[in-house]
């Protein structure tokens, strides 16, 4: 299992789930918890494309097996229902693997925590760097008429 907000998808993305799947060996199944929206607004910022449209993204992935919108309620009721035997946790995700481990454990949950450590890096590695390449480019008026 992996988690992520995944809001603007890039190329850090897709391999963050290409290691989280190979953790589970040959045939293995990846399942993705996408952050709500709320959850976003709470720890990173207010989210560019809302969490259906993460989600659906994410769904068209070739190593994704199956993916869930987080509960706002439960943060655990996915990992309780799927069982997943590991889940992993991206390069540049904030939370403690350890602290994860014991919040699982305090819920009667035992599966593997595992950091992924390589990150394959891209000029445009992370939605923030997205959002500032763009905030920053002084785009000719006329590039826009057909955005509508």
């Amino acid at each position: 299992m992996a988690s992520g907000t995944f809001d603007i998808l890039h190329p850090g993305h897709a391999f963050y789930l290409e290691e989280a799947k190979k953790l589970g060996g040959e045939k293995a199944e990846l399942f993705v918890v996408i952050a709500t929206d709320k959850t976003v607004e709470r720890h990173k910022r207010i989210p560019i494309m809302p969490q259906e449209q993460r989600a659906e993204l994410i769904s068209k992935l070739k190593v994704v097996d199956d993916v869930f919108i987080g509960d706002e309620n439960d943060p655990f009721k996915i990992v309780k229902n799927k069982k997943p035997d590991i889940i992993a946790i991206g390069p540049d995700q904030k939370f403690s693997p350890q602290k994860l481990k014991k919040q699982l454990n305090d819920n009667g949950i035992d599966c593997q925590v595992v950091k992924i450590k390589d990150y394959k890096k891209f000029g445009l590695d992370s939605s923030c760097k997205i959002i500032r390449k763009i905030k920053n480019t002084h785009f000719d008026e006329n590039v826009f008429e057909d955005c509508d």
